[in-house]
């Protein structure tokens, strides 16, 4: 009885230890860095338009070779001048921002190959990915060597009793990330992946641009001087002219993107015991 109680016991280890080696689940902890832009009403179409350096904290769980969990905080900044467009139309309208954002997200990555740190036999892999963020921005515009944040001054005509369909933005907001990119490990610790995710978002002013230009009387009247000035920056008769022509295109949401490299450290999974000794 001693002894085929022991056989048991020993086949139990043997099992586990056969599953182990097939996948043991495990945690990545990293770094990211690299570049963030934007896309809207600024520069509808432009990739990597005006790029500015982007940072932030990675958590990954990887259940299977084919899927992982992804958590992020992303800090960077997108700005946009229509200055340097190719449109004549943008060109007169002058307008430009620059916004800072912190991004929170969950995503999902799904790997086209079999893929795990430390293991010879899958060194890399191409994947996609997609998921859920929330993030905070708040645009500036430069005015006289100083950047003045737009939210406030209702640049629309946010806030009047004249405009009163148009309510202030909120400087947090949603959006939906997804992506490409390609990972690879070296040594059995290290892992590095290089991917480029767009955001749609849910709002229209990460560029406190959407609608139509606002009466400077009222803009002055209610939110003051910089509100009238900032409103509109035209490069040909700027002011009251303007009233109700087309500032922005409010048919459209704004977009961002990160693009980078991450660089992350296999948290190896707490190696289990004989149950015999457990």
């Amino acid at each position: 009885m001693r002894s085929l109680s022991l056989i048991v016991v020993i086949f139990l280890c043997f099992s586990f230890s056969l599953k182990s080696q097939v996948f043991n689940k495990y945690s990545e902890l990293g770094l990211f860095g690299g570049v963030g832009y934007y896309m809207g009403d600024l520069n509808p179409s432009k990739q990597f338009f005006m790029p500015r350096l982007a940072g932030g904290l990675v958590y990954r769980y990887n259940p299977s070779r084919r899927f992982a969990w992804h958590i992020h905080g992303i800090y960077g900044s997108v700005q946009a001048e229509d200055a340097l467009s190719n449109d004549p139309a943008q060109e007169l309208r002058n307008l430009s921002f620059r916004s800072q954002v912190i991004e929170f997200a969950t995503l999902l990555e799904f790997n086209f190959f079999n893929y795990e740190i430390g293991n010879p036999n899958t060194p890399a892999t191409p994947y996609i990915f997609g998921g859920f963020s929330l993030f905070r921005f708040n645009p500036k515009a430069n005015f006289l060597g100083e950047w003045i944040p737009l939210q406030p001054l209702g640049t629309e005509g946010q806030g009047s009793t004249i405009y009163s369909d148009r309510k202030a933005y909120s400087l947090i907001n949603a959006s939906f990330p997804f992506g490409v990119g390609v990972k690879f490990h070296i040594g059995g610790k290290f892992g590095f992946s290089i991917d480029w995710g767009l955001r749609k978002t849910f709002t229209d002013y990460l560029d406190d641009v959407s609608t139509t230009y606002a009466d400077p009387d009222v803009l002055f009247a209610t939110n003051g001087e910089l509100s009238a000035l900032l409103g509109d920056r035209s490069l040909v008769n700027p002011g009251k002219i303007n009233t109700g022509r087309q500032r922005g295109n409010s048919t459209t949401r704004d977009w961002y993107s990160f693009a980078g490299l991450t660089i992350t450290y296999k948290i190896e999974p707490r190696k289990a015991e004989c149950p015999a000794y457990q």
